[in-house]
């Protein structure tokens, strides 16, 4: 009768382990189920692109949970002892991908640059600056590389190969002082 018992557990974490690992899958495949169905479960908080109710999350405690508990089971531990085996191998696995899952989106970086980050760098004319007209500057920006129309802050011409400041951002053109002229 003991076999029968341990057998009906076997199946019960089979089952739960098995649906998580589906869940798994299906993450795999959508990324944050919660997030593609429109939940939000970060409790509001910014900043938060990978926390502990992520569906990726919760499916791998799900998979461990079922697999713990069916390792468990498998030696005799009974119900409570499976389920507490299946608990802690859940909360192990969950904050190991919760805490990786962290770390792999706090290395992403934005290749965005928008016009305040060009605002006080230095960049080298491209095209010349006439008189009064516009002229084009490449400026620098992590491993970005920005081209932009420019214009001179007072007018004057600037000589292609300069290196100027970029002092203000107006419309899609950005204003230019001699790198030379800048006051220290």
């Amino acid at each position: 009768m003991e076999f029968i018992a341990n057998l009906n557990l076997l199946v019960l974490f089979a089952i739960i382990g098995g649906v998580g690992f589906a869940f798994l899958l299906v993450s795999l495949v959508v990324g944050d189920v919660f997030e593609a169905v429109g939940f939000d479960l970060d409790g509001g908080a910014t900043g938060t692109d990978f926390g502990l109710l992520d569906s990726r999350v919760i499916a791998v405690f799900l998979t461990a949970f079922g697999g713990f508990g069916v390792i468990a089971a498998q030696n005799g531990f009974g119900a409570v002892g499976s389920s507490v085996f299946g608990l802690l191998g859940g909360i192990v696995f969950a904050g190991v991908v919760s805490v990786f899952g962290r770390f792999l989106i706090a290395q992403q970086a934005s290749s965005t640059v928008t016009d305040d980050d060009l605002v006080g760098r230095t960049a080298q004319v491209t095209v010349a600056i006439k008189p009064g007209a516009i002229g084009q500057i490449t400026a620098k920006i992590g491993d970005e590389r920005v081209e932009k129309i420019a214009r001179a802050k007072d007018g004057m011409e600037i000589a292609t190969g300069s290196i100027v400041k970029v002092d203000s951002v107006i419309g899609d053109a950005v204003i230019v002082v001699p790198e030379e002229t800048r006051p220290y």
